[in-house]
């Protein structure tokens, strides 16, 4: 298991760097990360679609597969549309049109299930299964990748990277704690594995990796032509400490899934690691903690010259 989780890290760690370093230099309109970000939303909403349907809960795959698409899409950047889409999508800030294409998809959902209703006991179950699909899979990756223009366009990958790099490092300390010094169990029916000793792990870990990573590479990243600064190491552990916290819950959510479904990994797809929601499940959690720390207060320490945050 840990040989196969290291040789498809070796491989699919590298290519994604690639992949995202090459969206940095094509700018705002992000199309590399948009194609990745709607491919990511179409495949975890088959996946939970699937672990629905082994507890008998039926969710039209296609059409929620489609709507939480359509949530990343909706949320996306001008920049890349045409232009004659981009002038109307300057009118509305992107949670609004996230907000305006989620209420638009209740109202289609409810109008279909009222046309294809055809006896009691499966509506209710079914509507509620396709809402789940959307909304974890759409609604908080599309709100997630609201990282890539925070503080700004250009050091949108300052502000995403510091969400993956704090999450990932966060499953590191909490597997490498756990598994060294893990005794009293974190919650034993829902994830027997997980222990109190590596929560402490997921926090150290993405306090250590917020810090690590603010730090070196602000200097990298520019907003309106001046360099960003690196904000105070306390700020940045602030910020990693509750990554961690939000990761750690993100994983416990999705052990609920699966618990419930009765199954290990939410897939098959990559050897060791399971499935794209395995892949995402501290990311999705933690990504709107993040967005709301870089809005409320991180975008402003990096974009200050002279700002004593440590």
């Amino acid at each position: 298991m840990l040989r196969q989780r290291l040789l498809v890290s070796v491989l699919l760690i590298p290519s994604l760097v690639g992949l995202l370093a090459w969206d940095h230099h094509l700018g705002e309109a992000a199309p590399v990360l948009l194609v990745l970000a709607v491919l990511l939303a179409l495949r975890s909403a088959w996946e939970l679609a699937l672990l629905q349907r082994l507890r008998g809960l039926y969710s039209a795959w296609p059409l929620a597969g489609v709507a939480a698409a359509a949530l990343v899409l909706a949320g996306w950047s001008p920049a890349a549309w045409g232009d004659h889409i981009a002038p109307l999508m300057d009118q509305t800030e992107p949670l609004e049109r996230i907000a305006l294409v989620f209420t638009v998809e209740v109202l289609l959902l409810l109008f279909i299930g009222a046309l294809r209703f055809r006896e009691p006991g499966q509506s209710l179950t079914g509507l509620g299964a396709e809402l789940l699909v959307i909304v974890y899979t759409g609604f908080l990756l599309a709100v997630t990748a609201q990282l890539r223009w925070t503080p700004g366009a250009g050091a949108g990958y300052l502000a995403l990277g510091s969400l993956v790099v704090a999450a990932k490092l966060g499953d590191t300390g909490a597997y490498t704690l756990g598994k060294l010094f893990g005794r009293r169990k974190l919650s034993p029916r829902l994830s027997p594995g997980k222990t109190w000793m590596g929560a402490w792990g997921a926090v150290l870990g993405a306090s250590l990796g917020a810090c690590l990573w603010l730090q070196l590479a602000a200097p990298a990243f520019q907003v309106n032509g001046s360099p960003c600064h690196a904000p105070g190491w306390a700020w940045a552990a602030l910020y990693g400490a509750l990554i961690g916290v939000s990761g750690l819950i993100g994983d416990l959510c999705e052990s609920l899934m699966k618990r419930d479904a009765e199954v290990k990994d939410s897939a098959s797809l990559l050897p060791g690691m399971g499935g794209v929601l395995d892949l995402l499940d501290s990311i999705l959690y933690a990504g709107p903690v993040a967005w709301l720390c870089w809005t409320c207060w991180l975008s402003r320490l990096v974009t200050t010259a002279g700002v004593d945050a440590g």
